[in-house]
């Protein structure tokens, strides 16, 4: 094949879920299905956080930043698969690929940063109350997600370059639905083991850290709980940590799967089905986890409509 690694000319072909004309239909339908609540759940977590006032406190600042995270994170994904679901042209262009890469990663490692973020909030407010004010003030909230956000866009640089500077010649066709670093590295007539190593490194730095940090916290906020006397208490602080320790397994179950195995055991139809759970599931469900099982949400929300309502019916 010509000189693949010409930018103006090269594409990659995404092979995407499935071949099978009416299979084609009934993804489509699912995820352009799947891609609406997730922009809709988002985007009123982010207003309902943004109008009331009851709500402007750390932990749903941090939720309205996981919240963007999350729209940002599918829209970087689904649309283009929508797209090649049904087109006769599945392909990608080069830079196509590398920002849809890029993003994919830098929001990524935002969203497991700020979920271990998320974790020590609750438990400075389950542990050390009386001083929580101080250790979470607005400004030091506003420091750890910016600096959160400038280091994870700034890490992804280096896996985006060094990943796309290797010489593709073995074949256009990337399998998998989107561009992805493993199914990117079988393209390569290049040996990909420092690549892969700078991702086991990265990965650790990052995924792996934040985990443990969460996993920490929780054992520290699980110990206070249970030292609470009233049972109205305990079931109180267990129903706030609740919601968020289901999205921290859901989501770093199937990143660890992904990226934190060894290289032999890659399966491209396994794998294909584990990134739908974190790429299009986890932010479908986040907003749904997090405003069923949170009552200030919930009514936040039942306010919202309610107010949308009496506007409307004032106009009318």
């Amino acid at each position: 094949m010509e000189n693949m690694n010409n930018t103006d000319a090269f594409r990659f072909i995404l092979i995407g879920l499935s071949t099978d004309p009416y299979l084609q239909i009934f993804y489509y339908i699912l995820f352009l299905l799947m891609y609406m609540a997730t922009v809709l759940g988002n985007i009123l977590i982010i207003i309902v956080v943004r109008v009331d006032t009851r709500l402007r406190t750390p932990m749903y600042f941090f939720l309205s930043n996981l919240s963007f995270i999350d729209l940002c994170f599918s829209s970087t994904i689904v649309p283009k698969l929508l797209i090649n679901t049904l087109a006769e042209d599945k392909s990608i262009s080069f830079l196509g690929c590398a920002t849809q890469m890029y993003f994919h990663l830098a929001l990524g490692g935002t969203e497991c940063i700020i979920l271990a973020i998320m974790a020590y909030d609750r438990y400075v407010a389950i542990c050390n109350p009386l001083r929580y004010n101080n250790i979470m003030s607005m400004r030091i909230c506003i420091q750890l997600a910016v600096g959160t956000w400038c280091a994870n866009f700034l890490n992804s640089v280096s896996h985006a370059f060094f990943t796309f500077h290797l010489p593709f010649c073995r074949t256009q066709h990337v399998d998998h639905y989107f561009c992805e670093m493993p199914p990117l590295f079988r393209l390569s007539c290049k040996d990909t083991l420092m690549n892969e190593i700078a991702v086991y490194v990265s990965g650790g730095l990052v995924a792996l850290l934040a985990f443990v940090l969460t996993i920490m916290s929780y054992v520290q906020i699980i110990s206070t709980i249970l030292k609470i006397r009233s049972t109205t208490g305990r079931h109180k602080a267990f129903s706030t940590c609740g919601s968020h320790l289901t999205v921290v397994f859901l989501y770093y179950g199937t990143i660890v799967f992904i990226y934190m195995r060894p290289r032999n055991s890659y399966s491209p139809e396994r794998d294909r089905a584990v990134s739908i759970l974190y790429t299009v599931v986890t932010p479908m469900v986040n907003p749904i986890i997090y405003s069923i099982r949170n009552k200030e949400v919930k009514g936040s929300l039942k306010k919202l409509t309610f107010v949308k309502n009496f506007s409307n019916r004032l106009v009318l």
